[in-house]
């Protein structure tokens, strides 16, 4: 009789401890569809400077500048609704030469693409108003994504390396 009641409590155990697995696999797999949602801006871009062309060096020196300024040209939106909100003012950049050196003043202009998106944790797949699809590769952790620079179509950021994004 000792044997079975031991049984039936092994047995509930586990079945109490699988049933917890499976909800804390269902909430993490919820926790991370939700974690994309909200503003993102643009802080960084980490390149190998031995094989990074010029104008990416030159890219994430002005990205690096203006971020240091509070001035952020990528910008990412996810919405609740599935919406996406672009914003993209790095072809309104402008370099001026000064007597004290080198300016950049934050861009004033933009251009903002509206998207709908899917988010499964890994890949952010977003569909834009002519129905063209872009799979984007992102990692989330905190406040902190990374997204695969190769991925994007923005000048000078496009080329192998990771965008770092912070969450405001």
């Amino acid at each position: 009789m000792y044997k079975h009641i031991l049984l039936a409590v092994s047995l509930a155990f586990a079945l109490v401890s699988c049933s917890s697995d499976k909800d804390e696999t269902e909430s993490d797999a919820e926790t991370n569809s939700t974690a994309i949602i909200g503003t993102w801006d643009a802080t960084e871009l980490l390149i190998d400077n031995e094989t990074a062309s010029d104008d990416v060096k030159f890219g994430k020196q002005i990205l690096d500048f203006l971020s240091d300024r509070d001035c952020y040209i990528i910008t990412l939106q996810f919405n609740e609704d599935l919406s996406a909100n672009a914003t993209n003012s790095a072809n309104y950049v402008e370099v001026n030469a000064t007597a004290t050196g080198l300016d950049i003043p934050c861009p004033s202009e933009s251009d903002t693409n509206t998207s709908t998106y899917t988010f499964d944790g890994e890949t952010v797949t977003t569909i834009d108003e002519n129905g063209e699809e872009l799979a984007i590769g992102v990692t989330i952790d905190g406040d902190i994504m990374t997204v695969d620079a190769s991925d994007l179509d923005i000048p000078n950021f496009s080329e192998d390396g990771q965008l770092i994004f912070v969450k405001r």
